[in-house]
């Protein structure tokens, strides 16, 4: 089974293009899914404990936390102490299901890929990308994101131009859904055939 690991920075695409793996059979799993179910979940009464005030009938409240920790690295590294471990242990799960279900291919949709060093767990990596331009407009059109917001993100993130020159593939995502769905096609193909 090969295992391709999916990242890009913020705004550059990397949901859509999950996506279309998915559209396409292959099973795919995404950290951030996983992060959004444990908030609902497991991670909840820890995250309370470590963060009183930041959850609400069970579940973690997103804006809450992230002024908990936003700009505060130490707090960030507490957090991340406490969700990493939990998402890594889906992630497991996820892949000893489809070997044997006898899956070719999965991807792990790793947002944080080379940040949280998930690069050692895949086989191949997948970059998807876009102009910093289109990147700024994609991200401050999401309801709730300033450019404060945006930079702070950006900083914690390996940067564009280092992620491509560490993958095995790329995908540039300004143009349209066609042809970044055939991309994705040809690296399925690729790696499946």
């Amino acid at each position: 089974m090969i295992i391709l690991g999916l990242t890009g920075s913020i705004g550059m695409g990397k949901s859509t293009s999950a996506q279309m793996f998915v559209d396409e059979g292959i099973p795919v799993y995404s950290a951030d899914e996983a992060v959004h179910r444990l908030y609902s979940g497991a991670a909840a009464p820890l995250i309370e404990a470590a963060f009183p005030g930041t959850t609400k009938d069970g579940k973690v409240d997103r804006t809450k936390l992230s002024a908990a920790v936003m700009g505060k690295p130490d707090k960030l590294k507490q957090l991340e102490a406490i969700i990493h471990p939990l998402v890594r242990a889906e992630e497991n799960s996820f892949r000893d299901a489809a070997r044997s279900r006898g899956a070719k291919l999965i991807v792990l949709d790793i947002p944080l890929l080379f940040e949280t060093g998930a690069e050692t767990r895949v086989d191949k990596i997948l970059v998807v990308t876009a102009p910093a331009d289109v990147q700024r407009k994609r991200v401050l059109d999401r309801p709730g994101m300033t450019p404060a917001k945006l930079d702070a993100i950006l900083e914690r993130q390996t940067p564009d131009a280092e992620k491509r020159a560490r993958a095995d593939f790329i995908i540039d995502t300004r143009h349209d859904f066609g042809v970044t769905r055939e991309e994705v096609r040809k690296i399925i193909r690729l790696l499946s055939g």
